[in-house]
């Protein structure tokens, strides 16, 4: 028997009476009919599926994706980082270079920007990096540092801040909802007492409230990475849009 085929009855069937007439065709060929018409659809099914993956359908993908501006391409990477769970853990940790990165269910609020730009192929690490090698003097000196160091740099808002500053990426703070787009960068401090933190504006979620007024966005306030909406609970101290080709030498 085929898989995904069912048992018959295995009683013979009951042959009409020699002189009546069939009014529809015997039972064996109804059946056979039904199996081959089957067989026919699940061929040209595999045919259609198998023609189209996996370069086509691959193909349709980054078409789909490339319609997309890097502002709606970061957001739908930020908000993907609110689906996955992460302990925050702001310890130090040595890291591959480049593209090093803290284990995946390990974060804090810097990881979930740079995941996001590194899902769109921009590694800050190595960006902030060879940034801070050459132009250590003009980033904070906050950690009584005297060279750049590829493990922590990168995840440390006050220097994401300077970079993007020195990407000629900043924008003025501003109180209105309508000066934050999807994509910008909000940075923070959450104590007044440079409690430093950091998020990304994403597009309204499907099934949440798209009101212009009310800014979403995604960050790792200490449960993992979350969608919020509410970015004047806490004093702005850095407001930036950097969608870039290539970072500025």
């Amino acid at each position: 028997m085929r898989p995904g085929t069912v048992a018959l009855q295995t009683k013979p069937l009951v042959s009409p009476p020699p002189n009546v007439k069939e009014s529809h065709p015997p039972r064996r060929i109804l059946l056979e009919m039904h199996h081959s018409t089957c067989f026919t659809i699940l061929a040209v099914l595999l045919f259609v599926t198998s023609s189209l993956a996996p370069a086509q359908v691959a193909s349709e993908f980054a078409q789909q994706t490339a319609t997309k501006s890097f502002a709606e391409r970061l957001s739908d990477a930020a908000i993907e980082r609110s689906t996955k769970s992460v302990r925050y853990d702001p310890a130090y940790v040595v890291l591959d270079y480049p593209g090093g990165d803290v284990p995946a269910d390990t974060g804090v609020c810097t990881d979930v920007v740079i995941r996001s730009y590194r899902a769109l192929g921009y590694d800050l690490q190595q960006f902030v990096h060879e940034d801070m090698k050459a132009n250590f003097s003009a980033y904070p000196k906050n950690w009584g540092l005297r060279r750049a160091d590829k493990n922590i740099d990168h995840r440390r808002v006050p220097n994401l801040q300077s970079f993007f500053k020195r990407q000629k990426a900043e924008l003025p703070i501003s109180k209105k909802a309508a000066d934050y787009r999807t994509g910008d960068l909000i940075a923070w401090d959450l104590n007044g007492n440079n409690l430093w933190h950091i998020g990304i504006v994403v597009e309204a979620p499907q099934g949440r409230d798209s009101n212009s007024k009310k800014i979403w966005f995604v960050h790792n306030i200490g449960s993992g990475p979350i969608l919020d909406s509410d970015p004047f609970q806490w004093k702005i101290v850095g407001h930036y849009r950097w969608h870039p080709e290539k970072p500025k030498g």
